[in-house]
């Protein structure tokens, strides 16, 4: 329903103009605060890279976080993710994730991530608590932050904004009227907007996420031939049709394509009950969540992202840093 009013044309958004004005005064009287100082952000001594969006909704922010951390490893730098850790409940904040850690603890995406990456990831309600733990453990030397662009108790030297190549900004109103969390005037003062699909706007760096060989849930396995063509698909994420339409981009019919809403806990049972007879493919953060009960034939595809290497050229000479220093160096 509120995708339509969104993405539509529909007349009835505006019966949330009223509502919609009053979350512009509160979310821009926030913005003002902190920006005129009244309202105190948390400095940290590292770099501090946000990752983030305008709009709810997946725009491909947790690709770009690994793409960000594998491009700094390889040049050198010990980089650290903090996160909210949406969807999880942790034991305590600020909470460092460990190969123990769960989706329930610590939330789908930074599971995700520090699989993924082998870096050190750290999840709290104040991005500021996670900051500051991963400063004195001392084992990093630049701070990513999936998500986070609202989120402004943490100061930030680096804003990166992800786009939705296709849908953008829908009606390019704010919530609930539309799908955004801050007007698009808030584009002017961020330091690159990478757009994931569609034709990249004047200014924008282009983003494509680009589908690797299927890995089986359970453990890992890469898949050693094709699958078959014929498959069921699910997907738990901000916004589904984009995965089911890349599966057929890959030549899968999709037999059964189900759509969950972002973050949602799986029920073992209702997924066993509902899935089983063809092979089943997910994303990658669904296949965190579902490794402890999946059968043989599930399977997640990993995507990565694709972007001008300038990018983080441009990133790390605005945060005046070497280009490529020696592994184990001071920065």
């Amino acid at each position: 329903m509120l995708q339509q009013l969104w993405y539509g044309q529909s007349r009835w958004r505006w019966l949330l103009a009223p509502v919609a004005l009053l979350f512009a005064i509160i979310s821009g009287a926030r913005r003002v605060a902190y920006r005129r100082g009244w309202f105190k952000a948390y400095r940290a001594s590292l770099p501090v890279i946000v990752v983030g969006n305008i709009s709810v909704g997946g725009n491909g922010k947790t690709p770009v976080v690994v793409w960000l951390v594998e491009q700094l490893q390889a040049r050198g730098f010990r980089p650290g993710v903090v996160s909210r850790g949406y969807g999880g409940k942790a034991p305590y904040y600020p909470y460092r994730l460990d190969a123990n850690s769960s989706t329930a603890q610590a939330g789908d995406e930074p599971v995700l991530i520090a699989r993924r990456c082998g870096c050190p990831v750290v999840v709290a309600p104040k991005r500021a608590d996670a900051v500051r733990l991963l400063e004195q453990g001392g084992e990093v030397d630049i701070i990513i932050t999936d998500d986070g662009l609202q989120h402004y108790g943490l100061a930030r030297d680096i804003e990166l904004v992800v786009v939705d190549g296709v849908r953008r900004f829908g009606n390019a109103c704010l919530l609930p009227m539309g799908p955004l969390r801050e007007p698009v005037t808030r584009l002017k003062r961020v330091d690159a907007i990478l757009c994931n699909g569609g034709t990249p706007a004047r200014g924008e760096y282009p983003m494509r996420l680009v589908a690797d060989v299927p890995r089986r849930v359970r453990d890992d396995v890469p898949a050693s031939g094709p699958l078959p063509r014929v498959v069921d698909a699910l997907a738990g994420i901000g916004h589904p049709p984009r995965f089911f339409a890349t599966l057929t981009s890959l030549g899968y019919e999709l037999q059964q394509s189900v759509g969950y809403a972002d973050h949602q806990a799986f029920e073992r049972d209702e997924l066993l009950a509902r899935f089983g007879e063809r092979a089943l493919l997910m994303t990658e953060k669904d296949a965190v969540k579902c490794r402890g009960f999946a059968l043989e034939n599930w399977w997640y595809l990993p995507v990565s992202a694709e972007l001008p290497a300038s990018l983080l050229d441009s990133l790390l000479q605005k945060l005046n840093l070497a280009r490529a220093p020696a592994a184990g160096s001071e920065h």
